[in-house]
């Protein structure tokens, strides 16, 4: 007997900064299982998405929310009340990694490398504190946003204010010491490493311009650094998703400090999978379409609550 398919209802869009790639990378997800046969509805998040969710008939959820009210556990937990099975991590991992600054608690009480920090609240950062806590250049951003949005380098001294308040307007703000680069990053698939990718901005930083502006930005994959330097954060990036929980498709990001020395910077549980993502490009490296990694993500959707019942 043919199994039946499944009506497959993709998230995407939602509420948070980063809507518009969302609105991509799910556009993209449910063309892709589509044309592998399966049953898709897209959905465009809103507060009505438990009618929504029921209207439709949705039996498995393909999570591609970026950022609040969607990577954040907020979805997952819905889904879960509502039996729904569904892509990527669980409520868990996927709370504790929106923010960054439990993130790299809990990673450096694992013995994994991070930059070293500061955090302030809204408030602090109202009252005017002193100048940069570390040697300039720092980095300035959101404790719990994502693509670099409200993100700064501080390069002088007359930066640091407004870089704090642009980093506030968006809650907690996390200050770190900088790390010269390159930057690399390395996308998970099941817990897996896949090839590094080193990402290298034409022009300032991997913002939110450079990041989703064709041509702004070179992508070098496999990443050209030494076998042993790809081992090694391989290696990180997979205790990484192990100590925080991250399952599915999941990408950690890394920049390299002095001597060589990789830090992880943030650990993200729903990538983007647009056309310049970064997921697809290390897929492709080791043979797999980005149908196939789409599929990947559907074949990995379950509950987790009920499993523990």
């Amino acid at each position: 007997m043919q199994k039946r398919e499944r009506k497959v209802g993709v998230l995407l869009g939602g509420l948070s900064s980063e809507r518009d790639v969302s609105l991509s990378s799910g556009g993209a997800v449910a063309s892709a299982l589509r044309s592998r046969g399966h049953d898709v509805v897209e959905i465009d998040v809103g507060r009505d998405l438990p009618e929504q969710l029921r209207t439709l008939g949705v039996e498995v959820a393909v999570v591609m929310l970026h950022g609040t009210f969607g990577e954040d556990g907020c979805v997952q937990g819905l889904l879960e009340m509502m039996g729904i099975p569904y892509s990527g991590s669980g409520v868990a991992a996927s709370a504790l990694t929106m923010d960054k600054v439990r993130t790299k608690r809990l990673l450096a009480a694992d013995g994994l490398p991070v930059a070293d920090d500061i955090v302030l609240t809204p408030d602090e950062v109202a009252e005017q504190p002193p100048g940069p806590p570390f040697g300039l250049p720092l980095v300035v951003k959101p404790a719990a946003e994502g693509s670099s949005v409200g993100t700064t380098i501080v390069r002088e001294a007359d930066q640091w204010l407004a870089a704090l308040a642009e980093a506030a307007r968006w809650g907690q703000v996390l200050v770190e010491a900088f790390h010269p680069g390159p930057e690399l990053t390395c996308s998970m698939l099941d817990g897996e490493a896949l090839p590094l990718v080193e990402i290298r901005p034409r022009d300032g930083f991997y913002d939110y311009r450079n990041k989703y502006t064709k041509g702004c930005t070179e992508y070098l994959c496999p990443a050209p650094v030494a076998e042993s330097t790809t081992r090694q954060v391989q290696q990180l990036a997979e205790r990484t998703v192990a100590v925080c929980g991250v399952e599915g498709v999941a990408r950690v990001d890394f920049m390299m400090g002095g001597g060589d020395d990789p830090v992880i910077l943030e650990v993200n549980t729903i990538p983007g999978m647009t056309e310049l993502s970064l997921v697809p490009m290390a897929a492709r490296e080791v043979g797999l379409e980005f149908a196939d990694v789409a599929e990947r993500i559907l074949d990995g959707a379950r509950l987790r609550l009920a499993e523990a019942e």
